[in-house]
């Protein structure tokens, strides 16, 4: 879906996470900035990706960026801009347009994210190419929410059938930076009974 997924009912509540994440390279600088790229959050940010390493290769390199491509929309939404520099190294086409309408959103609604925000159960499919993979997981911000910026005050609401979505992420390889992998195409169902 390329339309934010909006701040839960952005009429009563701000979004509990961008409706609308193991370590892959010995080589990362550090872990915080994976391929030279900072996707840092801020404490008050925590997406937590309980997921295993897949023993595929590249599903397992497309799966660590899948998290990195989620951090790089909250670091977009902390730092209040959809131009930040992790979103444009872990987003490309459909992936970069999804990125980029989830963090205006955030910001036009002057909000900020608190909590924490869980993806799991995460399953990939390469194609015969290799130069795709798509990762498919679900989320669970039932501990994540919308805060004010203006007021600090966070708008935590009940647990429910809304704080869950399935997402379908096409991951594709990055052919100018090696064991680089973009976020090309995102696919959300939103209200997933089946990721209760």
């Amino acid at each position: 879906m390329e339309t934010p997924l909006a701040p839960p009912g952005a009429d009563r509540e701000p979004p509990r996470h961008a409706r609308h994440r193991r370590a892959r390279h010995d080589r990362r600088p550090a872990p915080d900035k994976p391929d030279g790229v900072d996707v840092s959050l801020p404490k008050s940010m925590n997406l937590v990706f309980d997921w295993d390493k897949p023993k595929d290769k590249n599903e397992a390199a497309a799966i660590h960026d899948t998290a990195n491509f989620f951090r790089a929309i909250y670091r977009g939404v902390d730092k209040r801009t959809p131009k930040e520099a992790a979103v444009t190294a872990y987003a490309t086409g459909g992936g970069l347009h999804y990125a980029k309408v989830q963090i205006s959103g955030w910001i036009k609604g002057g909000w900020t994210a608190d909590g924490t925000l869980r993806h799991y159960r995460a399953t990939t499919r390469s194609t015969e190419n290799g130069n795709s993979v798509e990762v498919a997981f679900c989320a669970d911000a039932s501990k994540f929410y919308g805060k004010e910026i203006k007021t600090g005050k966070v708008l935590k609401t009940e647990k429910s059938v809304e704080d869950f979505d399935y997402y379908k992420v096409v991951m594709t390889k990055y052919a100018a930076a090696a064991g680089l992998w973009q976020a090309s195409k995102v696919f959300v169902e939103t209200r997933a009974e089946k990721c209760r």
